[in-house]
């Protein structure tokens, strides 16, 4: 069993992707899965996501690709863009997630805010 849970969660997410599913059931979450998966739906990769009992249900949307980061790298403000264009494809293209003091965001926000954390996943 695996002790990652948003690993767990975005790797369940792509391997739908990749078998043409739309809708993932993940069995095992945490409320930091359930906030990567808000951004995300604000975002627009994913179309919805709810609880139903003790199972979370994601609908996909326009995603192409996702992943934790691994080990989680703990970075200061000036440094997001160097781990930004290590991850993401294309200048504009996707997000990084950032977990901060004021919350998780996006590494435009973190920016924006001029603010470090460590580095939890990323979308495109």
């Amino acid at each position: 069993m695996s002790q990652d849970k948003v690993a767990d969660g975005l790797n369940q997410m792509m391997n739908a992707k990749i078998a043409g599913k739309k809708i993932v059931k993940i069995s095992m979450y945490s409320k930091v899965l359930l906030s990567v998966l808000a951004i995300g739906k604000l975002k627009k990769y994913i179309s919805n996501y709810n609880i139903e009992g003790k199972e979370l249900n994601v609908t996909l949307g326009k995603l192409n690709f996702c992943r934790a980061v691994k080990p989680r790298y703990i970075v200061k403000a000036k440094d997001i863009e160097k781990y930004v264009r290590r991850y993401l494809p294309a200048r504009g293209l996707g997000v990084v997630l950032i977990s901060t003091s004021q919350g998780l965001m996006t590494h435009q926000t973190a920016q924006e805010k001029n603010l470090g954390g460590s580095i939890i996943a990323y979308f495109y």
